[in-house]
Formats: structure tokens, C-alpha cells, sequence
């Protein structure tokens, strides 16, 4: 099945919400997302409009997805420009601009197929295309018992930082950082 990596637009706040609520219902999403599905669903459409809108203010965001030719999606990464002297949204202080790619999910009938790669591609290649901030790294995290996600993050690159953080509520987990090499 061929597919067209694109970024989404405000119009396209129903599909976000609904790829969201899809990937918040997968089997590994409890460790994949800090997000429950019960939280997503609860937000009001203003959200996800917003959400699709990307870009606020002084912020950059970005968000990728696999559209199929018929229009259905397939998946989807969210770029989040980071940028020096702020907060990251584990509280950390960022000492670099830098890009962090979140909300990673494709399909499980499409993983292993390359589309995971081409969202990357698309996200990383964004990142690199702004100008200011000029981006200095690429980052994610992933949740130490998501050994597939890590990977697959490995395999395009990404090696560990070895900064770790708590997962919020569960003090007894562990995000790992992980940067593009």
C-alpha cells in the first residue's frame, strides 16, 4: 500500500483525535504514551483543533502522518521544538535547541514495513530545515520495558544518552532519553 507522509492542518482536527484515541487503545500504549485514552477522550474539540494547528506563539510543533492513497491514516510522530533555557516536559532544563519527537504510532498491520521510517524521515528532516531556532540534536524518550520501540529507534540511529527519568505516576518506571547519533 503506498503512502504520502504529510503534516497535518487545523481541518484535519477529527482525524488527529481519532488516530490519537486509536494509538491510546493499542496493547503497548501504556508504556508507549503518558497519555490514557480516558484522558484523551475527555478533551474538548477546541483541543484537538489546536492540537492539529500546530505551531503556537514562540512554540513549534509539527505533526506527521501516513495517509493511504484511500485517505486512511496509518500513523503519525509530532515534532516538539525545544528550545534553550526552558523546561522539557519532564521538568528537566534544556541546555540546547533541540527537536523531540513524541507521540510515535503507526498501525501494528504496518509496523515493519518502512512507514515508521518515512514518518522519521519526515520529522527529522523538518527539524533540521528550521533556522531559528537551529536545531543542535533530535531526542525521545522511551519507556525501558519498550524494548521493540527502542529497537526500532537504534536501528535509525538513535543511541542512548544516559539521561533517565521517572514516569510520571509510576516512580518505579523509567523513560530512557535517546538521541539521534
Amino acid at each position: 500500500m503506498s503512502h504520502v507522509i504529510r503534516a497535518v492542518t487545523v481541518e484535519d482536527w477529527q482525524r488527529v483525535k481519532d488516530l490519537r484515541l486509536e494509538a491510546l487503545r493499542d496493547p503497548v500504549a501504556a508504556i508507549a504514551f503518558l497519555e490514557t485514552y480516558d484522558n484523551a477522550v475527555a478533551k474538548p474539540d477546541e483541543f484537538w483543533r489546536e492540537r492539529a494547528a500546530g505551531s503556537r506563539g514562540d512554540v513549534i510543533v509539527q505533526q506527521f502522518v501516513a495517509e493511504r492513497t484511500d485517505g486512511a491514516w496509518d500513523g503519525s510522530v509530532t515534532v516538539l521544538i525545544e528550545r534553550a533555557g526552558r523546561k522539557d516536559v519532564f521538568g528537566g532544563q534544556i541546555d540546547v535547541d533541540q527537536a523531540h519527537l513524541v507521540g510515535v504510532f503507526v498501525r501494528p498491520e504496518q509496523r515493519g514495513t518502512g512507514l515508521a521510517q518515512a514518518l522519521f524521515d519526515a520529522a527529522i528532516c523538518f527539524a533540521h530545515r528550521l533556522d531559528v531556532p537551529k536545531v543542535s540534536r533530535v531526542r525521545l524518550y522511551v519507556h525501558q520495558d519498550n524494548q521493540r520501540a527502542e529497537a526500532f529507534y537504534r536501528k535509525i540511529g538513535f543511541t542512548r544518552s544516559g539521561r533517565s527519568v521517572p514516569v510520571p505516576g509510576d516512580e518505579s518506571s523509567v523513560e530512557h532519553e535517546l538521541v539521534l547519533g
